[in-house]
Protein backbone atom coordinates (compact mmCIF):
# COMPACT_ATOMS: atom_id res chain seq x y z
CA UNK A 1 0.00 0.00 0.00
CA UNK A 2 1.19 3.50 -0.77
CA UNK A 3 2.27 5.97 1.83
CA UNK A 4 0.05 9.00 2.19
CA UNK A 5 1.30 12.22 0.66
CA UNK A 6 2.35 14.44 3.54
CA UNK A 7 4.10 17.76 3.10
CA UNK A 8 6.23 18.20 6.19
CA UNK A 9 8.60 20.83 7.48
CA UNK A 10 11.00 22.27 4.92
CA UNK A 11 12.92 25.36 3.95
CA UNK A 12 11.68 28.70 2.72
CA UNK A 13 13.38 29.57 -0.58
CA UNK A 14 12.60 32.79 -2.48
CA UNK A 15 9.23 33.12 -0.80
CA UNK A 16 8.20 29.54 -1.51
CA UNK A 17 7.73 26.70 0.93
CA UNK A 18 9.61 23.55 0.00
CA UNK A 19 8.78 20.27 1.68
CA UNK A 20 9.38 16.57 1.02
CA UNK A 21 6.69 14.23 -0.29
CA UNK A 22 7.28 10.69 1.04
CA UNK A 23 5.11 8.94 -1.57
CA UNK A 24 6.88 10.63 -4.49
CA UNK A 25 10.31 11.00 -2.98
CA UNK A 26 10.56 14.54 -4.29
CA UNK A 27 10.63 18.07 -2.98
CA UNK A 28 7.27 19.79 -3.40
CA UNK A 29 7.24 23.27 -4.93
CA UNK A 30 4.70 25.41 -3.11
CA UNK A 31 3.60 29.03 -2.99
CA UNK A 32 4.97 31.23 -5.76
CA UNK A 33 7.48 28.54 -6.80
CA UNK A 34 4.63 26.23 -7.79
CA UNK A 35 3.59 28.48 -10.67
CA UNK A 36 6.82 28.75 -12.71
CA UNK A 37 6.82 28.05 -16.44
CA UNK A 38 8.03 25.43 -18.93
CA UNK A 39 11.68 25.95 -18.04
CA UNK A 40 11.12 24.41 -14.61
CA UNK A 41 9.36 21.32 -16.02
CA UNK A 42 11.06 17.93 -15.75
CA UNK A 43 10.01 14.40 -14.77
CA UNK A 44 9.73 14.25 -11.00
CA UNK A 45 9.11 17.97 -10.42
CA UNK A 46 6.24 18.09 -7.94
CA UNK A 47 3.92 20.99 -7.19
CA UNK A 48 1.21 21.86 -4.73
CA UNK A 49 -0.94 24.97 -5.17
CA UNK A 50 -3.24 25.80 -2.28
CA UNK A 51 -6.28 28.10 -2.49
CA UNK A 52 -4.47 30.51 -0.15
CA UNK A 53 -1.61 30.77 -2.70
CA UNK A 54 -3.81 32.32 -5.40
CA UNK A 55 -2.80 35.96 -5.99
CA UNK A 56 -5.28 38.79 -6.48
CA UNK A 57 -6.67 39.07 -10.03
CA UNK A 58 -5.00 41.51 -12.39
CA UNK A 59 -6.99 41.94 -15.58
CA UNK A 60 -4.47 44.48 -16.87
CA UNK A 61 -1.79 41.77 -16.83
CA UNK A 62 -3.80 39.33 -18.93
CA UNK A 63 -1.94 38.53 -22.15
CA UNK A 64 -2.61 36.78 -25.44
CA UNK A 65 0.32 34.43 -26.00
CA UNK A 66 -0.85 31.63 -28.29
CA UNK A 67 2.01 29.33 -29.34
CA UNK A 68 3.32 28.71 -32.82
CA UNK A 69 3.24 25.02 -33.73
CA UNK A 70 6.74 24.35 -35.03
CA UNK A 71 8.59 21.40 -36.48
CA UNK A 72 10.25 19.25 -33.89
CA UNK A 73 13.79 20.58 -33.31
CA UNK A 74 16.51 18.05 -34.05
CA UNK A 75 17.91 18.54 -30.56
CA UNK A 76 14.62 17.97 -28.72
CA UNK A 77 13.70 14.84 -26.81
CA UNK A 78 10.80 13.81 -24.68
CA UNK A 79 11.65 13.18 -21.07
CA UNK A 80 10.18 10.54 -18.77
CA UNK A 81 11.28 9.16 -15.39
CA UNK A 82 14.19 6.75 -15.20
CA UNK A 83 13.24 3.25 -16.28
CA UNK A 84 10.58 4.39 -18.74
CA UNK A 85 10.73 4.64 -22.53
CA UNK A 86 8.69 6.83 -24.86
CA UNK A 87 8.13 5.97 -28.53
CA UNK A 88 5.92 7.20 -31.32
CA UNK A 89 3.14 4.72 -32.09
CA UNK A 90 1.34 6.38 -35.00
CA UNK A 91 1.72 9.51 -37.13
CA UNK A 92 -0.22 11.39 -39.79
CA UNK A 93 -3.43 11.66 -37.75
CA UNK A 94 -5.75 14.63 -38.11
CA UNK A 95 -6.42 16.39 -34.82
CA UNK A 96 -6.27 13.24 -32.63
CA UNK A 97 -8.09 13.97 -29.40
CA UNK A 98 -9.61 11.50 -26.94
CA UNK A 99 -8.29 7.93 -27.02
CA UNK A 100 -9.98 4.86 -25.55
CA UNK A 101 -8.87 1.22 -25.46
CA UNK A 102 -11.41 -1.52 -26.15
CA UNK A 103 -11.47 -4.63 -23.93
CA UNK A 104 -9.69 -6.63 -26.64
CA UNK A 105 -6.89 -4.03 -26.83
CA UNK A 106 -7.89 -2.14 -29.99
CA UNK A 107 -7.17 1.59 -29.76
CA UNK A 108 -9.94 4.04 -30.71
CA UNK A 109 -9.05 7.67 -31.44
CA UNK A 110 -11.42 10.58 -32.07
CA UNK A 111 -10.10 12.69 -34.96
CA UNK A 112 -12.40 15.55 -34.08
CA UNK A 113 -11.84 18.04 -36.88
CA UNK A 114 -11.92 15.23 -39.46
CA UNK A 115 -15.30 14.12 -38.00
CA UNK A 116 -14.28 10.48 -37.70
CA UNK A 117 -13.24 7.70 -35.32
CA UNK A 118 -10.10 5.75 -36.18
CA UNK A 119 -9.19 2.33 -34.78
CA UNK A 120 -5.74 0.76 -34.49
CA UNK A 121 -4.65 -2.74 -33.60
CA UNK A 122 -1.26 -3.46 -32.05
CA UNK A 123 0.10 -6.59 -30.42
CA UNK A 124 1.13 -6.38 -26.78
CA UNK A 125 4.60 -4.89 -26.58
CA UNK A 126 4.50 -3.56 -30.16
CA UNK A 127 5.45 0.05 -30.82
CA UNK A 128 3.65 0.21 -34.19
CA UNK A 129 0.07 -0.80 -35.10
CA UNK A 130 -0.52 -3.81 -37.33
CA UNK A 131 -3.81 -2.38 -38.60
CA UNK A 132 -5.20 1.13 -38.83
CA UNK A 133 -8.76 1.65 -40.08
CA UNK A 134 -11.53 4.24 -40.02
CA UNK A 135 -14.26 2.94 -37.75
CA UNK A 136 -16.85 5.65 -38.45
CA UNK A 137 -17.16 8.82 -40.54
CA UNK A 138 -19.61 11.69 -40.87
CA UNK A 139 -19.71 12.63 -37.19
CA UNK A 140 -19.86 16.18 -35.79
CA UNK A 141 -16.58 16.92 -33.97
CA UNK A 142 -16.54 13.66 -31.99
CA UNK A 143 -14.64 13.71 -28.72
CA UNK A 144 -15.63 11.46 -25.81
CA UNK A 145 -16.17 7.72 -26.31
CA UNK A 146 -17.27 4.84 -24.12
CA UNK A 147 -17.80 1.10 -24.49
CA UNK A 148 -21.07 -0.23 -23.11
CA UNK A 149 -21.92 -2.20 -21.08
CA UNK A 150 -18.82 -2.06 -18.87
CA UNK A 151 -16.87 -5.29 -18.83
CA UNK A 152 -15.17 -7.61 -21.29
CA UNK A 153 -17.95 -7.89 -23.91
CA UNK A 154 -19.41 -4.50 -24.88
CA UNK A 155 -22.29 -4.27 -27.33
CA UNK A 156 -22.03 -0.57 -28.18
CA UNK A 157 -19.52 2.19 -28.75
CA UNK A 158 -20.96 5.50 -27.54
CA UNK A 159 -19.63 8.74 -29.06
CA UNK A 160 -20.19 12.28 -27.80
CA UNK A 161 -20.50 14.68 -30.72
CA UNK A 162 -20.48 18.41 -30.08
CA UNK A 163 -24.22 18.53 -29.35
CA UNK A 164 -25.47 14.96 -29.32
CA UNK A 165 -24.61 11.47 -28.17
CA UNK A 166 -24.81 8.56 -30.61
CA UNK A 167 -23.92 4.90 -30.38
CA UNK A 168 -22.75 2.24 -32.84
CA UNK A 169 -23.31 -1.51 -32.56
CA UNK A 170 -19.98 -3.01 -31.52
CA UNK A 171 -18.40 -6.36 -30.79
CA UNK A 172 -14.81 -6.96 -29.75
CA UNK A 173 -12.60 -6.92 -32.83
CA UNK A 174 -14.81 -4.74 -35.05
CA UNK A 175 -12.63 -2.47 -37.18
CA UNK A 176 -15.56 -0.71 -38.86
CA UNK A 177 -19.00 0.23 -37.62
CA UNK A 178 -21.48 -2.49 -38.52
CA UNK A 179 -24.46 -0.17 -38.67
CA UNK A 180 -25.63 3.42 -38.70
CA UNK A 181 -25.31 5.42 -35.48
CA UNK A 182 -28.32 5.44 -33.20
CA UNK A 183 -29.19 8.74 -31.53
CA UNK A 184 -29.06 8.48 -27.75
CA UNK A 185 -29.23 12.18 -26.83
CA UNK A 186 -30.52 14.34 -29.66
CA UNK A 187 -29.50 17.67 -28.13
CA UNK A 188 -27.10 18.08 -25.24
CA UNK A 189 -27.66 21.82 -24.77
CA UNK A 190 -29.45 24.69 -26.50
CA UNK A 191 -26.15 26.11 -27.74
CA UNK A 192 -22.86 24.47 -28.68
CA UNK A 193 -20.46 27.29 -29.63
CA UNK A 194 -17.16 28.13 -27.88
CA UNK A 195 -16.22 25.07 -25.78
CA UNK A 196 -17.36 22.33 -28.15
CA UNK A 197 -15.70 19.21 -26.68
CA UNK A 198 -17.98 16.76 -24.89
CA UNK A 199 -16.48 13.93 -22.89
CA UNK A 200 -18.41 10.84 -21.85
CA UNK A 201 -18.08 8.13 -19.20
CA UNK A 202 -20.23 5.41 -17.62
CA UNK A 203 -20.69 4.62 -13.96
CA UNK A 204 -19.07 1.41 -12.78
CA UNK A 205 -22.42 -0.40 -12.68
CA UNK A 206 -23.41 0.90 -16.12
CA UNK A 207 -26.60 2.52 -14.87
CA UNK A 208 -25.54 6.12 -15.59
CA UNK A 209 -23.91 7.90 -18.51
CA UNK A 210 -22.11 11.15 -17.65
CA UNK A 211 -21.55 13.88 -20.24
CA UNK A 212 -19.48 17.02 -19.66
CA UNK A 213 -20.55 20.32 -21.24
CA UNK A 214 -18.25 23.34 -21.32
CA UNK A 215 -19.49 26.91 -21.08
CA UNK A 216 -20.54 28.92 -24.13
CA UNK A 217 -18.23 31.81 -23.23
CA UNK A 218 -15.24 32.72 -21.13
CA UNK A 219 -17.05 34.26 -18.20
CA UNK A 220 -20.80 34.40 -18.98
CA UNK A 221 -20.32 37.93 -20.27
CA UNK A 222 -23.49 37.71 -22.39
CA UNK A 223 -25.70 35.68 -20.06
CA UNK A 224 -27.65 38.69 -18.82
CA UNK A 225 -29.34 39.30 -15.46
CA UNK A 226 -32.14 37.28 -13.93
CA UNK A 227 -34.47 38.15 -11.09
CA UNK A 228 -34.28 36.37 -7.74
CA UNK A 229 -37.52 34.45 -8.25
CA UNK A 230 -36.41 33.23 -11.68
CA UNK A 231 -33.00 32.25 -10.27
CA UNK A 232 -34.69 30.22 -7.53
CA UNK A 233 -36.89 28.46 -10.09
CA UNK A 234 -33.88 27.72 -12.31
CA UNK A 235 -31.90 26.29 -9.40
CA UNK A 236 -34.77 24.14 -8.22
CA UNK A 237 -34.74 22.50 -11.63
CA UNK A 238 -31.03 22.44 -12.51
CA UNK A 239 -29.10 22.75 -9.25
CA UNK A 240 -27.26 25.31 -7.14
CA UNK A 241 -25.45 27.90 -9.23
CA UNK A 242 -26.96 26.70 -12.51
CA UNK A 243 -26.52 29.16 -15.36
CA UNK A 244 -29.28 30.34 -17.68
CA UNK A 245 -30.01 32.00 -21.02
CA UNK A 246 -27.37 31.17 -23.62
CA UNK A 247 -25.49 29.25 -20.89
CA UNK A 248 -28.43 27.05 -19.93
CA UNK A 249 -27.29 23.52 -19.03
CA UNK A 250 -23.70 24.37 -19.85
CA UNK A 251 -20.62 24.55 -17.60
CA UNK A 252 -21.82 21.36 -15.96
CA UNK A 253 -21.85 17.59 -15.96
CA UNK A 254 -25.09 15.95 -17.05
CA UNK A 255 -26.24 12.42 -16.24
CA UNK A 256 -28.54 10.10 -18.22
CA UNK A 257 -29.48 6.47 -18.29
CA UNK A 258 -27.73 4.52 -21.08
CA UNK A 259 -30.67 5.09 -23.44
CA UNK A 260 -30.51 8.86 -22.96
CA UNK A 261 -33.46 9.10 -20.58
CA UNK A 262 -33.76 10.35 -16.99
CA UNK A 263 -31.68 13.40 -17.82
CA UNK A 264 -30.52 15.47 -14.87
CA UNK A 265 -27.73 17.85 -13.91
CA UNK A 266 -25.07 16.07 -11.88
CA UNK A 267 -22.91 19.10 -10.98
CA UNK A 268 -22.73 22.79 -11.91
CA UNK A 269 -20.25 25.67 -12.14
CA UNK A 270 -17.52 23.74 -14.00
CA UNK A 271 -16.39 26.17 -16.72
CA UNK A 272 -15.04 23.45 -19.00
CA UNK A 273 -14.76 19.89 -17.75
CA UNK A 274 -12.74 18.90 -20.81
CA UNK A 275 -11.73 15.53 -19.38
CA UNK A 276 -14.31 13.32 -17.68
CA UNK A 277 -13.53 9.97 -16.06
CA UNK A 278 -14.85 7.53 -13.48
CA UNK A 279 -12.33 6.07 -11.06
CA UNK A 280 -12.66 2.29 -11.52
CA UNK A 281 -11.63 1.68 -7.92
CA UNK A 282 -13.99 4.07 -6.11
CA UNK A 283 -16.64 4.94 -8.70
CA UNK A 284 -16.02 8.67 -8.16
CA UNK A 285 -16.68 11.01 -11.08
CA UNK A 286 -13.67 13.18 -11.95
CA UNK A 287 -13.20 16.30 -14.07
CA UNK A 288 -10.14 18.01 -15.46
CA UNK A 289 -11.27 21.61 -15.77
CA UNK A 290 -10.10 24.60 -17.79
CA UNK A 291 -10.79 27.67 -15.68
CA UNK A 292 -11.55 31.17 -17.00
CA UNK A 293 -9.19 33.58 -18.76
CA UNK A 294 -8.58 37.31 -18.52
CA UNK A 295 -7.73 37.68 -14.82
CA UNK A 296 -3.95 37.55 -15.10
CA UNK A 297 -1.03 35.17 -15.44
CA UNK A 298 -1.75 33.18 -12.29
CA UNK A 299 -5.49 33.61 -11.72
CA UNK A 300 -7.29 31.29 -11.37
CA UNK A 301 -5.58 27.88 -11.39
CA UNK A 302 -6.99 25.11 -13.54
CA UNK A 303 -7.89 21.98 -11.60
CA UNK A 304 -8.51 18.24 -11.49
CA UNK A 305 -11.09 17.07 -8.98
CA UNK A 306 -13.60 14.54 -7.82
CA UNK A 307 -17.02 15.89 -8.67
CA UNK A 308 -19.70 15.64 -6.04
CA UNK A 309 -23.28 15.00 -7.11
CA UNK A 310 -25.14 18.26 -6.54
CA UNK A 311 -21.85 20.13 -6.23
CA UNK A 312 -21.31 23.72 -7.42
CA UNK A 313 -17.78 24.73 -8.49
CA UNK A 314 -18.19 28.47 -8.81
CA UNK A 315 -18.36 29.50 -12.46
CA UNK A 316 -18.94 32.30 -13.33
CA UNK A 317 -19.36 34.14 -10.03
CA UNK A 318 -16.62 32.50 -7.96
CA UNK A 319 -13.54 30.35 -8.46
CA UNK A 320 -11.62 27.90 -6.23
CA UNK A 321 -13.99 28.29 -3.31
CA UNK A 322 -15.02 31.79 -2.28
CA UNK A 323 -12.64 33.75 -4.53
CA UNK A 324 -15.05 36.17 -6.17
CA UNK A 325 -14.66 36.93 -9.87
CA UNK A 326 -14.10 40.70 -10.05
CA UNK A 327 -16.19 40.89 -13.22
CA UNK A 328 -19.20 39.54 -11.33
CA UNK A 329 -18.61 41.26 -8.00
CA UNK A 330 -21.70 41.39 -5.82
CA UNK A 331 -23.98 39.61 -8.29
CA UNK A 332 -24.58 36.39 -6.31
CA UNK A 333 -23.81 36.91 -2.61
CA UNK A 334 -26.16 34.01 -1.87
CA UNK A 335 -23.60 31.61 -3.34
CA UNK A 336 -20.76 32.59 -0.98
CA UNK A 337 -19.82 29.62 1.16
CA UNK A 338 -21.56 27.17 -1.17
CA UNK A 339 -18.72 26.64 -3.66
CA UNK A 340 -16.92 23.27 -3.63
CA UNK A 341 -13.12 23.59 -3.53
CA UNK A 342 -11.39 21.36 -6.13
CA UNK A 343 -8.96 18.65 -5.04
CA UNK A 344 -5.84 19.44 -7.10
CA UNK A 345 -5.00 22.91 -8.39
CA UNK A 346 -2.87 23.07 -11.56
CA UNK A 347 -0.66 25.87 -12.87
CA UNK A 348 -2.91 28.55 -14.31
CA UNK A 349 -3.86 28.27 -18.00
CA UNK A 350 -2.28 24.79 -18.36
CA UNK A 351 -5.50 23.50 -20.01
CA UNK A 352 -5.90 19.98 -18.56
CA UNK A 353 -7.76 17.69 -20.97
CA UNK A 354 -7.84 13.88 -21.04
CA UNK A 355 -7.27 11.77 -17.95
CA UNK A 356 -6.93 8.10 -17.08
CA UNK A 357 -6.53 6.08 -13.91
CA UNK A 358 -3.62 3.69 -14.12
CA UNK A 359 -4.64 0.04 -13.80
CA UNK A 360 -2.12 -1.41 -16.22
CA UNK A 361 -0.94 -5.01 -16.44
CA UNK A 362 1.26 -6.69 -19.03
CA UNK A 363 4.70 -6.52 -20.57
CA UNK A 364 4.87 -2.70 -20.45
CA UNK A 365 3.23 -2.22 -17.03
CA UNK A 366 4.42 0.50 -14.68
CA UNK A 367 5.77 -0.29 -11.19
CA UNK A 368 3.12 -1.05 -8.57
CA UNK A 369 3.40 2.37 -6.89
CA UNK A 370 1.71 3.91 -9.95
CA UNK A 371 -1.37 1.70 -9.70
CA UNK A 372 -4.51 3.72 -9.03
CA UNK A 373 -2.88 7.09 -9.75
CA UNK A 374 -4.36 9.55 -12.24
CA UNK A 375 -2.55 10.76 -15.36
CA UNK A 376 -3.66 13.99 -17.01
CA UNK A 377 -2.70 15.64 -20.32
CA UNK A 378 -2.00 19.38 -20.16
CA UNK A 379 -2.68 20.87 -23.58
CA UNK A 380 -0.89 24.15 -22.81
CA UNK A 381 -1.35 27.85 -22.21
CA UNK A 382 -2.24 30.82 -24.40
CA UNK A 383 -3.35 33.37 -21.76
CA UNK A 384 -0.09 33.41 -19.80
CA UNK A 385 3.17 35.28 -20.34
CA UNK A 386 5.27 32.36 -19.07
CA UNK A 387 4.27 29.35 -21.12
CA UNK A 388 3.03 26.36 -19.12
CA UNK A 389 1.42 23.00 -19.74
CA UNK A 390 2.39 20.91 -22.80
CA UNK A 391 3.10 17.85 -20.69
CA UNK A 392 1.58 14.86 -18.91
CA UNK A 393 1.29 14.90 -15.13
CA UNK A 394 0.75 12.24 -12.49
CA UNK A 395 -1.62 12.78 -9.56
CA UNK A 396 -0.89 10.35 -6.72
CA UNK A 397 -3.95 8.87 -5.01
CA UNK A 398 -4.27 7.03 -1.72
CA UNK A 399 -7.31 4.73 -1.80
CA UNK A 400 -8.68 6.97 -4.53
CA UNK A 401 -8.17 10.19 -2.59
CA UNK A 402 -5.83 12.94 -3.86
CA UNK A 403 -3.90 15.16 -1.49
CA UNK A 404 -3.35 18.19 -3.64
CA UNK A 405 0.02 17.47 -5.27
CA UNK A 406 0.91 16.61 -8.84
CA UNK A 407 4.13 15.57 -10.54
CA UNK A 408 5.56 16.08 -14.02
CA UNK A 409 5.72 12.75 -15.85
CA UNK A 410 6.24 13.40 -19.59
CA UNK A 411 7.82 16.71 -20.64
CA UNK A 412 9.76 18.20 -23.56
CA UNK A 413 7.13 19.43 -26.06
CA UNK A 414 8.09 23.11 -25.74
CA UNK A 415 10.77 24.33 -28.16
CA UNK A 416 11.03 27.96 -27.01
CA UNK A 417 9.06 30.77 -25.40
CA UNK A 418 7.10 31.17 -28.63
CA UNK A 419 6.99 27.69 -30.17
CA UNK A 420 5.83 24.19 -29.25
CA UNK A 421 5.99 21.02 -31.33
CA UNK A 422 3.43 18.92 -29.48
CA UNK A 423 0.23 19.31 -27.47
CA UNK A 424 -1.00 16.35 -25.39
CA UNK A 425 -4.77 15.76 -25.39
CA UNK A 426 -6.00 12.25 -24.64
CA UNK A 427 -4.68 9.51 -22.34
CA UNK A 428 -5.47 5.81 -22.08
CA UNK A 429 -3.89 2.66 -20.68
CA UNK A 430 -3.03 0.12 -23.38
CA UNK A 431 -3.77 -3.60 -23.14
CA UNK A 432 -0.10 -4.29 -22.32
CA UNK A 433 0.10 -1.66 -19.56
CA UNK A 434 1.72 1.15 -21.59
CA UNK A 435 0.35 4.68 -21.40
CA UNK A 436 -0.96 6.14 -24.69
CA UNK A 437 -1.01 9.92 -25.28
CA UNK A 438 -2.52 11.67 -28.29
CA UNK A 439 -0.78 14.81 -29.55
CA UNK A 440 -2.89 17.08 -31.75
CA UNK A 441 0.04 19.45 -32.35
CA UNK A 442 2.06 16.76 -34.10
CA UNK A 443 -0.82 14.51 -35.23
CA UNK A 444 0.73 11.51 -33.47
CA UNK A 445 0.23 9.06 -30.62
CA UNK A 446 2.98 8.48 -28.06
CA UNK A 447 3.51 5.34 -25.99
CA UNK A 448 5.21 5.30 -22.59
CA UNK A 449 6.29 1.88 -21.34
CA UNK A 450 8.32 0.72 -18.37
CA UNK A 451 11.44 -1.38 -18.63
CA UNK A 452 12.18 -0.83 -22.33
CA UNK A 453 15.08 0.98 -23.99
CA UNK A 454 14.64 4.73 -23.57
CA UNK A 455 14.07 6.41 -26.95
CA UNK A 456 11.92 8.80 -28.99
CA UNK A 457 11.13 8.27 -32.64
Amino acid sequence: MKCRVMVTAGAVVAGAFLGPSPVLGQTVLMGSAAYGDWRSDAPGVTRRIAPADIPAPSESRSVSNAPDIVDRPSTSSLRVPAGFAVTQVAAGLTNPRIVRVAPNGDIFVAESIANRIRVMRAADGATQPQRMEVFARGLDRPFGMGFYPPGPNPQWLYVADTNSVVRFPYRNGDLAAMGQPQIVVAQISQTSAHHWTRDLAFSRDGKLMYVSVGSGSNDAEDMGPLGSAAIAANESRYGVGASWGNEAQRADVLAFDPRGGNRHVFATGLRNCAGLAVNPRTGDVWCSTNERDGLGNNVPPDYVTRVREGGFYGWPWFYIGDHQDSRHAGERPDLAGRVDVPDVLIQTHSAPLGMAFYQGVGVAAFPSEYTGDAFVALHGSWNRAGRTGYKVIRIPLHDGIPEGVYQDFLTGFVASDSGVWGRPVGIAVAHDGALLITDDGGGVIWRVAYGARRSTK
